[in-house]
């Protein structure tokens, strides 16, 4: 995972499956765990998705439209669907995250968009 190339809105995120189907976890939800490298400044971005981020370790600040929250181990933040989302890390960072991107895929309403370079 350390090794893996940096996405410069999520850092380095694994999706978490079902070892026996291959599939999600759940059916309708998908679940993440990911690696923000100290330092690191997120784009920013959204989904159609709603996602809740549970941090596991390290410190930062989640800019969630025009709101920014900092945040440290065993916090819990909230980003609604469509709302633009940036992650800064001020140590390495590794939230969790669960989020009903499953549902948006299976009826065909997923959608993302990053920001312009400089947005």
């Amino acid at each position: 995972m350390r090794d893996a190339a940096i996405d410069p809105c999520h850092g380095t995120k694994l999706r978490y499956v079902n070892p026996a189907t291959g599939g999600p976890p759940m059916p309708t939800m998908a679940s993440f765990m990911q690696l923000l490298p100290a330092r690191f400044t997120g784009a920013r971005h959204r989904s159609t998705e709603g996602t809740v981020y549970c941090v596991v370790e390290g410190t930062g600040r989640a800019r969630i439209g025009d709101a920014v929250f900092a945040f440290g181990p065993r916090d819990v933040f909230v980003v609604p669907s469509w709302h633009r989302l940036a992650v800064d890390a001020d140590a390495e960072c590794v939230p969790f995250s669960f989020a009903d991107r499953r549902v948006h895929d299976a009826l065909g309403l997923l959608r993302g968009e990053r920001a312009a370079a400089g947005a």
